[in-house]
């Protein structure tokens, strides 16, 4: 590595490390809040997710933040609650238990809860939260009709009671950085967004021989009653992402999917795409499947002075393109030129192909560990006790599932859709 190469890899470093991301508004005023008492939480669905997001909360009180407990556990399928129970055994907490969720409500005070519930589930349970005065993170995508996104944003304006989606990314030091770097024009004009979740796996989880009534149940992500499958499950996640950066939302969005390779009965597609248009011709291309994990997951931001590759945290500054050799055609024209022969040779060299440039990569930040889960779930805590979220972050969650379900209609009806005036907000 030439000494050059190494002078700009650490300049670049030092800039990415250097800014805190506490210099972003939000950070400031959570914590600036009262952050005294006990926050009584609980937790509506306890499959996996449910059971991801308990046991961070349980690691974050062993670090020792003491503002919150968790007090009941809920679910109807008793093999995912027997395993929340005994994961709260392991860190010595004794919640209450319950198959209903409207019994949790009216037999145990809470504050607030953690919604982890099948996507289908979510609108009705986060509606009669929040209508008794209960704050309520829920996953993504919000639900699984537009009429049912609307109802529980309409809910939260209506009650007062917080309602935070979980787009752990708003949280992410890294992403918060990169987003206060675009703004501030360091990718100069952004003339595209590409992102991608490839996954290797059909989905498909293990129904009890003797139970095969529960498949549906156990495998709501493969059919079309209960979710949007790629699209709910993966997909919000960066369509919040590009709006982020966009600081808008898109005027269009086109798409097109199949049932390529797991013909096992499922109703969603396993791969599929989709184009989203915004207002100033900025495009974000979209592609997932669960045939080749190959290229995981990333968010690529693109303008003319740079590119961001979110999830692997990498900027490439244009000016670091390192030199590559002429394309033989313009090699060929040049000695032609130059009058070095009169004929061009058959056979001879013609192209060079335009394969993806050799650049120095610096992070985009240096210092946080984890995908923001964790900090989300504290400023949930920290957000009940302020009794405010702010506004703009549900918005976000709410447009992304908004679009997240329009591109499902764009692909199920060959059609470019628009939002419909009456879900904007």
């Amino acid at each position: 590595m030439g000494k050059s190469r190494r002078e700009f890899i650490k300049k670049m470093a030092v800039v990415g490390a250097g800014v805190s991301v506490m210099a972003n508004p939000l950070f400031n005023d959570v914590f600036a809040g009262n952050n005294s008492g006990v926050t009584k939480l609980a937790i509506i669905g306890t499959g996996s997710r449910g059971r991801y997001l308990q046991e961070h909360l349980y690691r974050i009180q062993e670090e020792g933040n003491k503002e919150f407990e968790i007090v009941a556990l809920c679910d109807n399928y008793a093999p995912s609650l027997n395993k929340s129970l005994a994961l709260a055994k392991k860190y010595h907490n004794s919640p209450k238990a319950f198959r209903n969720y409207k019994s949790l409500l009216k037999q145990v005070s809470v504050e607030g809860v953690v919604i982890a519930t099948p996507l289908f589930q979510h609108a009705h349970i986060a509606i009669d939260c929040m209508k008794e005065g209960v704050h309520v993170l829920c996953e993504k995508a919000m639900a699984r009709t537009l009429e049912d996104t609307k109802a529980m944003y309409d809910t939260h304006v209506n009650t007062g009671s917080i309602l935070l989606i979980g787009h752990q990314r708003l949280f992410s030091d890294k992403y918060n950085m990169a987003m206060q770097r675009i703004q501030k024009g360091e990718l100069g004009v952004i003339g595209q967004m590409h992102a991608h979740w490839h996954r290797g796996n059909d989905w498909r989880r293990s129904v009890p021989k003797d139970k095969p009534e529960l498949e549906r149940q156990i495998n709501w992500r493969l059919y079309k009653e209960y979710s949007a499958g790629l699209l709910t499950e993966l997909m919000s996640h960066q369509i919040q992402v590009a709006n982020w950066v966009k600081q808008k939302t898109p005027v269009s969005v086109m798409g097109t999917g199949s049932i390529r390779y797991w013909h096992d009965g499922r109703e969603v597609d396993d791969n599929l795409a989709a184009i989203f248009t915004y207002d100033d011709g900025t495009q974000f291309t979209y592609d997932s499947q669960t045939i080749n994990k190959r290229y995981g997951c990333e968010e690529e931001i693109v303008g003319d002075k740079g590119v961001f590759e979110l999830e692997t945290n990498k900027y490439y500054p244009t000016k670091a393109v390192l030199p590559e050799p002429a394309p033989g055609i313009a090699q060929m024209i040049g000695d032609i030129e130059k009058g070095l022969f009169e004929d061009v040779p058959i056979g001879g060299p013609s192209w060079s192909p335009e394969t993806k440039k050799r650049q120095m990569a610096v992070p985009i930040f240096e210092g946080q560990v984890g995908d923001g889960t964790k900090e989300e779930l504290i400023h949930f805590v920290r957000f009940i006790k302020k009794g405010q979220c702010p506004s703009w972050m549900l918005k976000e969650g709410y447009n992304a599932s908004i679009w997240t379900l329009l591109t499902e209609q764009a692909i199920d009806k060959g059609e470019v859709l628009t939002m419909p005036h009456k879900y904007r907000i």
